[in-house]
């Protein structure tokens, strides 16, 4: 039976521990990069080093369709069919409703939930064939909303009612869930000492995460659990206990 996984964003962070993880379970993965080359090369190389010829390695812009279409095929066409879909690819940075412009609006929405439904649906038929599965990873802010992110939070929001959609419209054929995480990774321009003080407090088990706990959340819907559909796992620490 093929075992092969196309993870979006998948050369830093969660995306990269996705990778990994899978790759662990025997998955053959399609790596996916917009930018980060060299990061992407990195987990390239270290998993054909483990195992020859098991990634390939596929650079797009997702918010053109040309280039999603693209990658769609190519990772059909990789070792004769897809199993899994990880919708981890993400824009996130600050803007104050006040400045939101149309292209932040675009390209938001454009990469948290345009490119995970278009994808989705370029990919139905060969998960339909190979009795697959998608999990796409949300925010828990998607939720309550993240004061200052309003079209970030927004458009998470709408990635939540995608995975509910699409776990109906594409059941029974393809189980459709989604990995919700809290603080896991500080923001790559955000480094603020009080404000991370200030979050860990509101969090039960007052530590970060870190990007292996996703990936074993992902790895759970993908390998046990075959009667879930349709859910949204909340992996956190206890965050969203708090106001």
């Amino acid at each position: 039976m093929n075992k092969n996984v196309l993870i979006t964003g998948a050369a830093k962070r969660i995306g990269a521990s996705c990778a990994r993880i899978l790759h662990s379970e025997g998955y053959n993965i399609i790596l996916h990069y917009r930018s980060s080359k060299q990061a992407a090369l990195a987990v390239f190389n270290e998993l054909n080093d483990n195992r020859p010829d098991s990634v390939k390695l596929i650079q797009a812009d997702l918010l053109k369709m040309d280039e999603l279409e693209m990658l769609a095929k190519k990772a059909e066409l990789a070792w004769g069919g897809l199993n899994v879909l990880v919708n981890n690819a993400s824009a996130f940075y600050p803007q104050p409703i006040e400045e939101v412009l149309d292209e932040n609006w675009d390209e938001l929405v454009g990469c948290n939930l345009k490119a995970p439904f278009f994808l989705s649906q370029a990919l139905t038929k060969t998960l339909i064939n190979n009795k697959g599965c998608i999990v796409n990873v949300i925010d828990i802010h998607a939720e309550r909303g993240l004061k200052g992110y309003p079209v970030y939070s927004i458009s998470k929001a709408g990635l939540v009612a995608l995975t509910k959609v699409l776990a109906k419209e594409l059941g029974p054929k393809i189980r459709v869930n989604g990995v919700s995480p809290g603080a896991i990774l500080w923001p790559e321009n955000n480094s603020a000492e009080q404000d991370q003080t200030e979050i860990l407090q509101r969090v039960a088990l007052s530590r970060k995460g870190e990007p292996v706990d996703i990936a074993k959340a992902i790895r759970f819907l993908v390998v046990d659990a075959s009667y879930i559909t349709g859910q949204i796992i909340t992996v956190d620490g206890g965050r969203t206990l708090f106001c």
